[in-house]
């Protein structure tokens, strides 16, 4: 019976688990669905996330005394409140040591070279988080439109819809978006538009809507540009104000994380938050990197960390990161 670590990535569609021993060395991971308290509540997220811990660790032999700490990020945690209502959760289910937050932190953890930074996620939903020299930590938005969250794929997605509609119906500019558009929500004739967006609303955060958009950026179609300056103004806000409210050196790390950020068909969106970013922190040198890694990297050297500083040695960490690497690439 063997000591082991659990890593925990939840996010707004799926959800990440492994399982670790102190040295690094990698036993098994799972993959489920969404376990975020947004959408499911805090009483369904507690049942879901320790049903399959439990099933992690029966499978290898293990039981939650073998379980030395936990590092778990989670999509939905955007307040105090709800990091308290899951610090309860996780002592309940007996886990000695633990680190709970959002899972914007997890970037800052795996994607920078000193622990501190800023993350800006943009997958399905956007949020940005920071931890500050002196290792504090700040999440701004991930409540939505009211706290500047216009960005993401389900947005940009929505704001494509948007674009063609105003095209053909509000006087806006002709757009490349029109047709691919019309194509994928198999229709022919601009009177069917409406219905159709109310008929098929869920179908509005499809990730192909997403790529329309970025394909029409690529042809220089300008109302595509303008979604994605937009989106990256608003992410280079918040970014920016994260940095703004911590203690950073004029040297700072962006890691930019989530399936839009490392999907991307076409430049504009980076080249956008860029420049607003360069505009609103003169002061600041950033350096910026796509996270390539799995999030769910962050989460276990998050709880490795909790164990001593022999458990996190840059050997243990290349360990880590090859090994969720490995199970990435072959799923």
């Amino acid at each position: 019976m063997k000591n082991c670590i659990i890593g925990v990535d939840g996010g707004n569609t799926k959800t990440d688990y492994f399982l670790f021993d102190l040295d690094g060395n990698y036993i098994d991971n799972l993959r489920d669905g969404q376990c975020c308290q947004h959408i499911i509540g805090f009483e369904k997220a507690e049942e879901i996330i320790f049903a399959r811990i439990k099933q992690l660790l029966v499978k290898n032999g293990l039981d939650m005394g073998n379980v030395c700490a936990g590092g778990f990020g989670l999509a939905g945690i955007d307040n105090r409140y709800q990091r308290e209502r899951f610090v309860e959760i996780f002592t309940r289910m007996g886990i000695p040591r633990f680190e709970v937050d959002n899972d914007g932190y997890l970037g800052i953890i795996a994607g920078t070279t000193r622990g501190s930074g800023i993350c800006s996620i943009n997958g399905t939903g956007t949020v940005t988080a920071g931890i500050d020299i002196l290792g504090r930590r700040l999440q701004v938005g991930g409540m939505g439109q009211i706290t500047g969250d216009d960005a993401g794929g389900e947005y940009i997605a929505q704001w494509g819809v948007r674009m063609v509609y105003d095209s053909v119906f509000r006087c806006g500019e002709k757009t490349a978006m029109t047709e691919p558009i019309f194509q994928f929500l198999e229709i022919n004739e601009p009177t069917d538009l409406l219905c159709t967006i109310v008929e098929k609303t869920p179908k509005l955060n499809d990730t192909e809507l997403t790529r329309i958009v970025f394909k029409a950026a690529a042809l220089g179609d300008g109302p595509a540009l303008e979604i994605l300056d937009n989106c990256g103004k608003q992410l280079a806000k918040s970014s920016a104000g994260c940095v703004r409210n911590l203690d950073f050196n004029k040297d700072i790390e962006i890691v930019l994380a989530g399936s839009v950020w490392a999907k991307a068909e076409d430049p504009a969106l980076f080249n956008s938050y860029k420049k607003y970013m360069g505009n609103l922190l003169p002061e600041k040198r950033a350096t910026y990197n796509i996270l390539r890694i799995p999030p769910a990297t962050g989460a276990v050297l998050w709880a490795l960390s909790l164990c001593g500083s022999d458990c996190l040695t840059d050997i243990i960490r290349n360990k880590v990161v090859n090994a969720v690497e490995s199970i990435f690439i072959n799923t």
